[in-house]
């Protein structure tokens, strides 16, 4: 078994601090992604959507997409972090609580930046306008995740959960737009230093 990656990719950081917080160890191929491995015939017939990361299983299957992997590993190594919920209702709160995440957070994050910086215009369209318009539904997001962490200590209740994570890598991600996690968002800077203190999540970074 093996994960294909770019170790700073957000996508690639979420399996990684996913694994952590399951203390999961699992070889890592990197992935050159600037020169366009990842566009490649060999990189193709193993992922579908010719994105990272990939988990390569032994018998020959592969899964591509960070929370299709966390799902795969969270039902293949079965432990007592229930970081997609332990309940029924826990578990539709952490499924909701991260599309939610992920549909206005961190999607938008990825297409400001694409957008913005042009940095894979050699082979999509870039639209700096939809950058910008992205930008700027990341940041009207931001107030959204500080009245929930008003309420609660964590994305999608009392515990930590794979919520958490996407939020996380959101958070960080969102530095390379110059928007930042500070004083205008207390319970958000709040959470986020709670986040990166967990030992696991530390020890990932």
């Amino acid at each position: 078994m093996k994960i294909y990656e770019k170790g700073p990719a957000p996508s690639a950081r979420r399996v990684s601090l996913f694994l952590a917080e399951k203390n999961i160890e699992i070889p890592r191929v990197n992935v050159d992604i600037g020169g366009g491995e990842n566009l490649s015939d060999e990189f193709a017939a193993l992922s579908l959507n010719k994105k990272i990361p990939v988990l390569a299983l032994d018998d020959g299957t592969s899964l591509c997409e960070s929370m299709a992997i966390c799902r795969y590993i969270d039902a293949a190594f079965p432990t007592n972090n229930h970081l997609f919920g332990d309940t029924p209702i826990a578990i539709g709160q952490v499924e909701m609580w991260n599309r939610i995440v992920e549909l206005d957070g961190l999607f938008p994050a990825f297409q400001a930046f694409r957008n913005i910086t042009g940095i894979y215009n050699d082979r999509e369209r870039c639209v700096p306008a939809w950058g910008e318009e992205s930008k700027q539904r990341v940041i009207e997001f931001l107030p959204r995740l500080e009245a929930r962490l008003e309420h609660s200590a964590y994305i999608a209740g009392d515990t930590f959960t794979v919520a958490d994570i996407t939020a996380f890598v959101m958070c960080g991600f969102i530095k390379n737009l110059d928007i930042h996690i500070d004083e205008n968002v207390p319970a958000l800077q709040k959470w986020q230093q709670t986040v990166a203190n967990r030992p696991a999540i530390a020890n990932a970074s």
